[in-house]
């Protein structure tokens, strides 16, 4: 079945990004803390000497994102514990990425015991983690914050193919985004798809700053599917220095990435 018109709407999309991109070259000069162009000397490579509190940009022995390679398979780590519900969500622009933030109690996930509720998910494009050096168009990062300020996020890659059902079903609202918000009403965080079970754990901190190192990573292996057009929609409505919004990747430094194998049906 072809995907709502996909010729026809494709067209609409680039007529409303082309209004977006407008929008945004007219906002290109206002301050902002931090963002991706070098250029600019606020990008990626000077996080850390912008305020005292983020020196950890910098200094981190633990950062994220990493390229994903030598793995230790640990068949000991179950799926991953999602108890999502539906709760009332808005959609934002923090300049930085395009956000969907949850309001309510949207549920949590459980690692080793510990409880994290689900709080946003915002994209970034391309992909900030890599997989033996190969960079994906498109990755989202779902986070969701512990006790004594621990924060687990979930990371989902995507390559070129078939829309993503997600991101269709908030698509109108992410064409017409300016610096306010849109309410989004009720968004299950388990609409955002979870593909397979096999996945990867490590150690690691936040992709933007204070690069805070007291987050618990999970990346998945298998990728899910995203339409060019989608990920230039949630381009568009980012300033241009934003708009190719990664973080490069940062040094192992020792640590170790557990893998969840998929587990066969006959075992």
């Amino acid at each position: 079945m072809e995907f709502l018109g996909y010729t026809n709407f494709a067209f609409v999309v680039f007529l409303v990004s082309f209004h977006s991109l407008s929008a945004c070259s007219q906002s290109e000069s206002e301050d902002h803390e931090f963002n991706y162009d070098e250029e600019t000397r606020r990008g990626p490579s000077r996080w850390g000497t912008l305020k005292p509190e983020w020196r950890t940009c910098s200094d981190g022995r633990k950062q994220s994102p990493i390229d994903i390679g030598t793995v230790q398979v640990n068949s000991e780590l179950g799926e991953l514990q999602r108890n999502y519900t539906s709760a009332q969500a808005i959609l934002r622009n923090r300049t930085e990425d395009v956000a969907v933030v949850w309001s309510g109690d949207a549920g949590n996930i459980t690692i080793n015991g510990t409880t994290y509720r689900v709080v946003n998910c915002h994209w970034h494009s391309p992909s900030e983690h890599t997989t033996n050096g190969t960079r994906f168009p498109l990755e989202i990062h779902v986070v969701h914050l512990g006790p004594q300020n621990k924060t687990a996020v979930v990371g989902i890659l995507y390559r070129y193919g078939m829309p993503d059902c997600f991101i269709r079903s908030i698509f109108l609202p992410i064409l017409s985004l300016g610096m306010g918000d849109q309410n989004l009403g009720p968004i299950n965080p388990e609409s955002i798809g979870f593909p397979g079970s096999s996945y990867y754990r490590y150690n690691g901190s936040l992709t933007t700053p204070p690069c805070s190192e007291n987050v618990i990573w999970t990346v998945f292996q298998q990728p899910m599917t995203v339409a060019p057009f989608q990920i230039e929609a949630l381009q568009a409505v980012l300033p241009p220095q934003n708009r190719n919004n990664s973080r490069p990747t940062q040094p192992l430094n020792n640590r170790t990435v557990l893998f969840r194998p998929r587990r066969s049906i006959f075992t």
